[in-house]
């Protein structure tokens, strides 16, 4: 017969399991994988503990890969597509207006609100990241900007759109789950987003000062080694803008990014002028590679590739194994139970929700469940304490959709990192936008502002 874990041994297990990972890669500069694994092998073995059969746990860690395969396509393309758009010219191309157009000065704050225009056409962090956010991590380098600042104001203005446009799956996940009208949905989150949004914003602003346009003549070096390296035209543009429109349209993540390889290897023949079909292989496979003579570009436009996702398609392997099996052995289960102990007033619910929200990131590394198991656990307790399920879904949104990216083996944070070749603990620092929301949404929860008192939403 099973046996359950008690709440008591659910918060001690995931106390340890968080500081086994957060003194690895701190204290001994580990990357993430190996206390994943080690975590992976301790909680089999209190399973085995627990009287769970071997094949149910092995079928449990198949279960959470199989789930998690979309991510995995997603990521793989992602790759696929940076190659592809840094042979097309379309990434180069940016980069040589950006660093006409931009100052250093200004990076931070163009970086924020482009990603965020994007992104809410888009709906997708993921889409916006793999096509501007490359892009704009590349004039960032350029300019001599900060990586982790870049990173950072890139990654908050695409998971702006992934939270408030109705295109974003995540948004329509949080009000799908908790039965609040779409709309509703997003009008009631703008009391955290637009406050959270706007000191991002200034804050962004005053470290902008600090930069300055002292290299001017190796931004022109720079610029005449791209013009001379590359076909620069507003053609290279038309692939990543069919992606762009695909997404607004709401088509298939996947056939989309498909359809940004294929035409951005048509611009690489028609526009570039190359049409060696082993080198288009080779560049799909490995990444593009260019020598330009210019060591900064070089540095920018050598990236992508299948094989550069690797990382990260490995970690987010490890981390829905894990993920899965904590599910299985009823971790989470008793972590909600523990939550959901301290449910006395509005403050402590909306407190509780946002804490469920992100332990459950940090345990699966998955935002979804970080929406939808602390969505359905405590549904009932803002009806019987009167308060609108909107707040619900706005918690969930703060804490479960933008924690994620905040997470180095989330499949977003390992995405972002990845894409942007930026440690996820680096950027951490700069994500202003990501951790100001759900501070923001217990904040009022507890201050009892923007907090509806009826059940209706």
């Amino acid at each position: 017969m099973e046996k359950k874990l008690t709440i008591g041994s659910s918060v001690l297990l995931l106390a340890l399991m968080m500081a086994l990972i957060i003194t690895s890669m701190t204290a001994f500069q580990a990357e993430p994988h190996i206390p994943l694994l080690i975590c992976l092998v301790v909680v089999s073995i209190i399973g085995l503990f627990l009287n769970i059969k071997w094949d149910e746990l092995e079928k449990a860690m198949i279960k959470g890969v199989t789930d998690g395969t979309k991510a995995i396509i997603i990521l793989s393309l992602v790759g696929i597509v940076i190659a592809v758009w840094m042979m097309s010219g379309t990434v180069p191309t940016i980069l040589f207006y950006g660093l006409t157009f931009i100052t250093p000065e200004w990076f931070a704050v163009s970086a924020l609100i482009i990603c965020m225009i994007v992104s809410s056409f888009t709906g997708s962090s993921f889409t916006t990241i793999g096509s501007v956010g490359v892009a704009m991590m590349g004039i960032g380098l350029a300019l001599g900007v900060n990586p982790a600042m870049a990173a950072g104001a890139i990654i908050c203005g695409a998971c702006f759109g992934d939270k408030m446009s109705p295109l974003s799956d995540t948004t329509n996940l949080a009000s799908g789950v908790t039965g609040v009208d779409l709309f509703v949905h997003i009008r009631h989150l703008m009391w955290t987003t637009i406050p959270s949004f706007l000191i991002t914003l200034i804050i962004f602003f005053f470290i902008g000062r600090s930069y300055s346009t002292t290299n001017v003549e190796g931004i022109q070096e720079m610029l005449t080694t791209l013009d001379a390296s590359f076909s620069i035209s507003f053609l290279t543009l038309l692939s990543p803008l069919i992606v762009v429109i695909l997404a607004f349209i709401r088509f298939p993540t996947v056939p989309a990014l498909v359809v940004g390889i294929l035409t951005g290897l048509v611009t690489v023949g028609f526009v570039q002028g190359n049409w060696l079909i082993s080198e288009w292989f080779t560049v799909v496979q490995h990444g593009f590679f260019l020598e330009t003579g210019n060591d900064a570009i070089n540095a920018i436009v050598d990236a992508g590739g299948l094989q550069s996702m690797m990382w990260s398609i490995s970690l987010v392997i490890i981390a829905l194994l894990l993920g899965s099996l904590i599910q299985r052995i009823g971790l989470i289960d008793g972590l909600l139970e523990f939550f959901r102990s301290f449910l006395s007033n509005r403050g402590n619910l909306i407190g509780a929700t946002a804490a469920s929200s992100i332990s459950v990131n940090a345990l699966t590394g998955e935002q979804y469940l970080s929406i939808l198991l602390p969505g359905k656990a405590f549904e009932m307790h803002y009806e019987r304490l009167n308060i609108a399920k909107k707040n619900l879904s706005r918690t969930l949104e703060d804490a479960g959709t933008l924690v994620n990216p905040l997470i180095p083996w989330g499949v977003s944070g390992a995405f972002f990192a990845s894409t942007l070749g930026v440690a996820v603990m680096d950027y951490i620092p700069f994500a202003f936008f990501l951790f100001l929301s759900p501070i923001l949404t217990i904040l009022f929860g507890y201050l009892g502002i923007g907090v509806g008192k009826s059940i209706e939403s």
